[in-house]
């Protein structure tokens, strides 16, 4: 089974963001920077979650992500499938908070349960059909909404979105251009997908 050790994020300031995803998230080495000044504008056709067991734990991640610079783009609200908010890191990465919990069971903690990464793509069965071919099998899917794929314990998680729908979910205009400033490690690349996302061989990314 093919899994996502991490995810490289392309930065203009790794410094400030390895800074901002330490003092907001508490993020490790799942989630890796690099210097980039490839040109991109407006959504960047991904987002990143982090999937807690409450909302208090989502309303603590959310207030420490606004207080080191972030953007609220939702403000953390109940919905019908749960508890959750978005943020716009400073180096333009959109991330989503959630809880699949409508109550709390417990004091508020900054503990992560999963990351996953959804990329927005235009043909949901042409790109689902390409990452079964690479070895990644379908663990969920809801016809051409959404798909999500079993990554392997303990990797961070992958799922399909339709883009103008993920767009919408995080409250942005799907109209973007330029590069998408990320890069999938994980043990089936080098490999680039139909919609232009980058996968790097985990082991030539572990420097970064």
């Amino acid at each position: 089974m093919t899994s996502i050790e991490s995810v490289t994020l392309e930065v203009d300031d790794p410094t400030a963001a390895h800074r901002f995803y330490t003092s907001a998230f508490g993020l490790g080495d799942q989630v890796r920077v690099r210097a980039s000044q490839a040109p991109t504008t407006g959504f960047r056709g991904f987002t990143l979650s982090l999937v807690v067991s409450q909302p208090a734990d989502v309303n603590a991640l959310f207030g420490a992500a606004v207080d080191a610079g972030a953007t609220a783009l939702k403000p953390a609200a109940k919905s019908l499938w749960g508890y959750g908010g978005v943020v716009r890191a400073p180096d333009g990465t959109i991330w989503q908070i959630a809880s699949s919990s409508k109550k709390d069971t417990g004091p508020a903690a900054r503990r992560i349960d999963e990351i996953v990464l959804l990329l927005g793509v235009e043909d949901m069965a042409g790109s689902k059909r390409f990452y079964v071919a690479h070895g990644i099998p379908v663990a969920k899917s809801f016809g051409s909404k959404y798909v999500e794929f079993a990554t392997g314990s303990g990797s961070v998680k992958l799922a399909l979105y339709k883009r103008r729908g993920l767009a919408k979910l995080v409250g942005v205009s799907p109209d973007g251009t330029g590069s998408h400033r990320l890069t999938i490690n994980g043990d089936s690349g080098p490999f680039t997908d139909p919609d232009g996302f980058a996968w790097a061989t985990a082991s030539e990314t572990a420097s970064l």
